[in-house]
């Protein structure tokens, strides 16, 4: 296993309007590392934010072939995690890192 520092951990957070509109259930949304899991996220998140953290959700996105310009290429592949906080507390994302 790999050791990883807090802040290496947790790359940022993901601002969508998806990722937003989960905000008001207490669920927020980053891009971590690819060699982080669950537990190191729960423990990142924690330490970072001052909040307990209820559950992580981990998706790993595929990059998708693209053309530009008549050259293909393909984006980067990339770990999110989702985590849900205990009794909805909210995270300042101005304050954290």
């Amino acid at each position: 296993m790999i050791k990883l520092n807090m802040y290496d951990i947790i790359k940022m957070p993901l601002l969508t309007e998806k990722s937003n509109s989960l905000e008001s259930l207490g669920k927020y949304v980053f891009i971590v590392s690819s060699d982080s899991n669950k537990v190191q996220i729960k423990k990142a998140v924690e330490h970072i934010f001052n909040v307990e953290v209820k559950s992580v959700n981990i998706i790993n996105i595929q990059g998708k072939a693209k053309v530009f310009k008549g050259k293909k290429g393909k984006r980067a592949s990339f770990k999110k995690a989702i985590v849900t906080t205990k009794d909805m507390k909210k995270i300042e994302f101005s304050k954290g890192v």
